[in-house]
C-alpha cells in the first residue's frame, strides 16, 4: 500500500528566474486552456506531441500541458460538455524525469534567452532533519511551480509505502466548534483535543480587525490579514491531527472513524452566536489532515453517517438531547455530550458499506 503526499518547498528565485518562471507559469495555463478549448470544438481528443504544441515552452513541460489539457478534457467530456473550466491560477510543471535536487536547489529546465537549459533555483532545503526533506527520499512525481502569496511554492508528489494494521482496535473522533475534537477508544479511553474558546476568541479578533480595515478601505491589508488567519487555522488544524494520530498511536489504533462531512454545516450542534465561526472554520481540511497522517502510519480511515450520533445513548440505545454540554439517559448512562458522539461514531454505519469491527481484536 502508499500514500500520496504533496511537499511543499519554499523557492528563492533571483530576480530574471522570476520574470522567467512568471512568463512560463502564463504560457503554461493560456496553453493548456486553448488546447482544452480545441478538443471542446473538436469533441475529441487531440493526439499532440511537443513539437505540435507551439508555446515558448521546454518541450519536457510542453508534455505535461497536453496532459493536463487531457485530463481536464476527460472530466469535460464526462459531464457531456456542460461544464467546460477555464483554469486561471498559473503554474508551470514538470515530470519527475526532468528535475533534480540537492541540499540547495531544485534544478529544472526553463527558458533562458529563447533556449531551455537546465537552471538550479534555489530552495529552502537545507535541513537534513526537516520533515519534509525526509520525505523527499521516496518515490518523487511531477513538481508544480506556483507563486502564494507573493511567494514561489513547488510542490512536488511524493509516494510513500505504508502498510496497514490488521487488526481492529477503533477510534472515534468527533468534530466541533467548542471542543475541537474528541477521541473514544474501543475501551472507552477518552481525550479532548484543542482549544475551542482560543480559536474563538481568534476568529472574533480577526473579524474585527477586518472590519476596522474595511472601514479605512484598505484592501490589500484585508486580503493580507485573511492569509495570516488561514495560516494560523491551517497550522492549530495541523497540531490536533498530528495529536490525534499520536493518540491512535499509543493505543494500538487500526482504525479511525470521522464523520462523513457533507452536511456538517446542517447538522453540526451550533448556537446563532456561533454561526460565523461554523461556516469559516475547515471541519474538512482538520478531517483531511488526520486521515493523510493515518495512513502514513498504517491506520485506516472510515467515514460514518453522522445521524444522532450525539442523541442516541451508547449504554441502551434511547435518543436524548443533552444539555449544554452533558448528556444524561434514564437508564443511568452520563457523559459529557461530545464524548457520546465519538463513542457513537466507532459503531456507526460506515458511508461506503466496508466497515471493520467495531471491537477490541483477542
Amino acid at each position: 500500500m502508499s500514500q500520496t503526499l504533496t511537499v511543499n518547498i519554499k523557492l528563492k528565485p533571483t530576480k530574471e528566474q522570476e520574470v522567467v518562471l512568471k512568463s512560463m507559469a502564463e504560457t503554461y495555463i493560456e496553453t493548456v486552456n486553448q488546447l482544452i478549448s480545441d478538443m471542446v470544438d473538436a469533441k475529441a481528443m487531440l493526439k499532440l506531441t511537443s513539437k505540435s504544441v507551439c508555446a515558448h515552452l521546454p518541450s519536457a513541460v510542453k508534455n505535461q500541458v497536453i496532459k493536463d489539457a487531457q485530463s481536464v478534457f476527460r472530466k469535460v467530456k464526462k459531464s457531456k460538455y456542460r461544464v467546460v473550466p477555464v483554469l486561471k491560477k498559473p503554474y508551470c510543471t514538470w515530470n519527475n524525469q526532468n528535475y533534480s535536487f540537492d541540499f540547495e536547489s531544485i534544478s529544472l529546465p526553463i527558458m533562458v534567452d529563447g533556449k531551455a537549459k537546465k537552471t538550479p533555483i534555489r530552495a529552502e532545503m537545507v535541513d537534513k532533519h526537516n520533515r519534509n526533506f525526509s520525505l523527499l527520499n521516496n518515490k518523487l512525481g511531477a513538481v508544480r511551480i506556483t507563486k502564494k502569496s507573493d511567494k514561489w511554492i513547488a510542490q512536488i508528489a511524493v509516494t510513500i509505502p505504508t502498510t496497514e494494521k490488521t487488526d481492529t482496535k477503533v477510534l472515534g473522533v468527533d468534530l466541533g466548534l467548542k471542543v475541537p475534537a474528541v477521541a473514544s477508544t474501543d475501551c472507552d479511553k477518552v481525550r479532548f483535543f484543542g482549544n475551542g474558546r482560543e480559536n474563538k476568541y481568534m476568529k472574533r479578533k480577526f473579524r474585527a480587525k477586518r472590519k476596522e480595515l474595511g472601514q479605512k478601505k484598505k484592501l490589500n491589508a484585508i486580503k493580507e490579514l485573511n492569509n495570516k488567519e488561514q495560516r494560523w487555522m491551517k497550522d492549530k488544524d495541523h497540531k490536533v491531527s498530528r495529536e490525534i494520530v499520536d493518540f491512535a498511536k499509543e493505543n494500538n489504533i487500526s482504525v479511525i472513524r470521522l464523520e462523513k462531512l457533507a452536511n456538517i454545516r446542517q447538522t453540526a450542534r451550533t448556537s446563532r452566536k456561533n454561526n460565523k465561526n461554523l461556516h469559516t472554520w475547515s471541519f474538512y481540511r482538520l478531517a483531511l489532515f488526520i486521515d493523510y497522517k493515518a495512513k502514513l502510519e498504517g491506520i485506516k480511515v472510515e467515514y460514518v453517517n453522522p445521524a444522532y450520533t450525539s442523541q442516541t445513548c451508547p449504554s441502551c440505545g434511547s435518543r436524548n438531547k443533552a444539555k449544554d454540554r452533558a448528556y444524561s439517559c434514564s437508564c443511568g448512562f452520563n457523559k459529557h455530550r461530545d464524548v457520546v458522539g465519538a463513542m457513537n461514531i466507532r459503531y456507526a454505519p460506515v458511508v461506503d458499506g466496508k466497515s471493520q469491527s467495531a471491537c477490541e481484536s483477542i
